[in-house]
């Protein structure tokens, strides 16, 4: 199945200069850009993508609430109210320098992307795999920091969540139509 997905490389990825290598992870695997541009985004635009959902929030917290209890700190504050303090921490995060925002297309192009990415968390990405390779930042660190994980990388995990995002980011006129090359070899078809 054809899909399309949205990945964005967050502030520390641009900053570290990685974002060609980024790029050729998924270009060498098939995927192609469909849509890309670099942008320096605003609160508003940041608070569209960490959009003020209560489920989001609770569930962004109940994660928190665990990094916290796995460091065998005792958190009494609600899983909403941790999810509120990360979102305002993700969009400062966001904001803090240009990120580059792309579309791929390609075959399972949502699971595909995530293969590549690697877990949120660096420390729990294998090698290999975006994260794994060039991120190194801790849960612990960022929580003494008083910021989010710097992980590089977003990249959408599901369907309706693509779709959305990628309204949010793009413009209909921005996202191109084209063939790779290497499509004939992927869907050419062989008579029996």
């Amino acid at each position: 199945m054809i899909q399309r997905t949205l990945v964005l490389i967050k502030p520390d990825g641009v900053q570290r200069g990685l974002v060609g290598e980024i790029i050729r992870r998924f270009e060498r695997t098939g995927l192609k850009i469909v849509a890309i541009k670099m942008i320096y985004t605003d609160e508003k635009m940041a608070g569209k993508h960490y959009a003020d959902d209560v489920t989001w929030l609770k569930s962004v917290g109940a994660k928190q609430k665990k990094s916290y209890e796995k460091r065998g700190i005792r958190v009494i504050e609600s899983e909403e109210n941790l999810g509120r303090l990360v979102r305002k921490r993700l969009i400062q995060y966001l904001t803090m320098s240009p990120l580059i925002a792309f579309v791929l297309e390609g075959h399972d192009a949502i699971e595909h992307v995530r293969k590549l990415v690697g877990p949120t968390a660096p420390s729990d990405a294998l090698p290999g795999t975006i994260r794994g390779d060039f991120s190194f930042d801790t849960y612990h660190l960022a929580d003494d920091s008083k910021r989010p994980i710097q992980n590089l990388i977003h990249a959408s995990d599901s369907i309706e969540t693509a779709e959305k995002e990628i309204n949010l980011w793009f413009k209909k006129e921005e996202i191109h139509v084209w063939r790779r090359i290497d499509e004939d070899l992927l869907y050419k078809r062989f008579e029996d």
